[in-house]
């Protein structure tokens, strides 16, 4: 079931509706319900995956904690007869086995979904690496809807619990609940346990403004979805699938639109979950906050699908950058690189390997990981040359305060990040290194000539699609600049207020990318 199908807008109203209408002790099983039937319509055959990842992280969380408890208890009972030494070498005994099922549980989940999304890519790229066309894969492996998002989400439950952080939930529907809510398991936000759990269980009272501000939020989604970035789709796809035909700035206009797609795309997705979620009276974590107002690579990750990248720092960057190991080889590196240098090293690595990770998330090929370490040079560029920056710009005389530079940084992020998308948008990594190479083709002229109007849009959808864009740039500056345009709008007269309202329904119901051939499941990051 899509986000963007009248279906979906009766199925929330109709879950909603018995929400508020079911006894406050078991609103919670509505919510259940409505999350398992969500999924089994969106993709019944997938179904056992989801079930498997929640109770195998869920008997695994119980037995980590048991072996904390036992652990407790033991000491607690032969207190009196356990020095320093025994006790520690009690712990560690305890600790191994909470390792033990903590990587049992791990690499049953994580292979599955390895499996599942890479097997048969990287079976044919053997075959074709060493000309076996026996080995050739061509059966269809069905990717389980959000996969990637709920094994994130759960896995992060399951190493808090070894760390200790909270206690394991002991209800298996509820922690079904926290695994699969609806709105979030498409395409994310990862939520933590500690922030979601609490809010999906406790029962939320009928309140028109939440109500209101959900609906609000629900149809900027819907508008960044259908009316922008569908709408850009239609002549990205166009460069991007004959690529070889579309040089110099018809390449630069795709690679830009690709980047303003994906941001509504995504972000569109995020608010249109985020306003259901809201509706019930739950507040999902912000996955967005306007990244493309970003001054730094560093800060780009950080206001960019900021729970991956939250997920990512806990449980892959930290351990590894605070392991004994690269603890080791930065006291190491010290010696040879010198304290500034070498204190940065695990940093690096960390960097290096969290981005690959990154890379590989967003999929199996060449082009994806060359993605990932794409921005890890530059974050790792930014943290070896700070100082030299700093000091530049303290010669140069250049405040740093001003308007005028941080818009240059701006500016200068976002040609970064545009250049990345080559790479996540390309057919091929070498595909994209061709139209990289190829965009620097000076052909101007087909800003005059026409020539951007054989990509799909007529002239009227350019000037729609500007005019769109200028208004999302404005929405985004108020927010910027630290106001709430719901808010400002609540504070308006009613007649106004509605005018606002009709005015995006119809704006959506008009403009919105409909017809032949839209594909209205096709939300980008529905298939990581």
């Amino acid at each position: 079931m899509s986000f963007v199908s009248f279906n979906f807008v009766i199925f929330v109203a109709a879950a909603a509706g018995a929400y508020f209408l079911c006894p406050s002790k078991y609103r919670w099983c509505i919510l259940l319900a409505a999350s398992q039937i969500f999924y089994l319509l969106s993709s019944p055959h997938t179904y056992v995956f989801l079930l498997f990842t929640t109770a195998t992280t869920f008997c695994g969380g119980l037995l980590i904690e048991g072996q904390t408890d036992k652990y407790k208890i033991y000491v607690k009972e032969h207190k009196a007869e356990l020095d320093r030494k025994k006790k520690k070498e009690i712990k560690a005994g305890y600790e191994k086995k909470k390792r033990w099922i903590l990587l049992a549980v791990l690499l049953l989940n994580l292979g599955i979904l390895a499996f599942v999304k890479y097997f048969k890519i990287y079976i044919n790229m053997i075959s074709e690496a060493l000309n076996l066309d026996w080995l050739h894969f061509d059966a269809g492996i069905l990717i389980p809807l959000g996969i990637s998002f709920y094994t994130f989400q759960s896995l992060g439950y399951l190493i808090d619990i070894y760390r200790e952080q909270y206690k394991a939930d002991r209800n298996l529907a509820k922690f079904a609940l926290f695994v699969s809510w609806f709105p979030q398991i498409i395409q994310g936000p990862i939520s933590r346990y500690d922030q979601l759990a609490e809010q999906l269980y406790e029962p939320h009272s009928f309140q028109y403004e939440r109500v209101k501000f959900g609906i609000q939020l629900m149809m900027w989604g819907w508008f960044k979805k259908l009316v922008i970035a569908d709408r850009v789709a239609v002549f990205v796809n166009q460069v991007f699938d004959r690529y070889t035909e579309y040089t110099g700035f018809y390449a630069i206009l795709g690679v830009i639109g690709y980047t303003i797609q994906i941001y509504g795309d995504f972000s569109g997705g995020m608010d249109i979950a985020r306003g259901v979620s809201q509706i019930f009276g739950i507040d999902l974590t912000l996955n967005f906050k306007r990244p493309y107002f970003a001054t730094s690579i560093p800060e780009f990750w950080r206001r960019w699908h900021i729970t991956l990248g939250a997920w990512c720092r806990d449980y892959i960057f930290y351990p590894i950058s605070l392991s004994k190991f690269f603890g080791k080889l930065g006291k190491n590196s010290r010696k040879l690189l010198g304290d500034r240098i070498g204190k940065q090293v695990p940093v690096i690595f960390a960097q290096l390997i969290t981005f690959f990770v990154i890379g590989v998330w967003h999929g199996a090929e060449f082009k994806y990981i060359a993605y990932g370490l794409y921005q890890a040079v530059f974050i790792i560029g930014g943290i070896l040359f700070e100082p030299y920056i700093v000091r530049l710009t303290e010669l140069l005389r250049i405040n740093t305060k001003a308007f005028s530079w941080k818009l240059f940084q701006i500016t200068r992020t976002f040609i970064l990040i545009v250049i990345g998308r080559f790479f996540s948008r390309g057919a091929s990594f070498g595909a994209a290194v061709w139209m990289m190479r190829h965009s620097l083709d000076f052909n101007p002229g087909v800003l005059f000539n026409g020539g951007i109007f054989t990509l799909g849009l007529t002239q009227k959808d350019f000037i729609l699609l500007g005019i769109c864009l200028i208004f999302w740039i404005m929405i985004s500056t108020i927010q910027e600049c630290g106001y709430s345009v719901r808010e400002l709008i609540a504070r308006q007269n009613a007649v106004f207020r509605w005018i606002i309202y009709l005015v995006g329904i119809f704006a959506i119901m008009i403009f919105g990318i409909y017809g032949i051939g839209y594909d209205a499941k096709s939300f980008i990051y529905r298939g990581f």
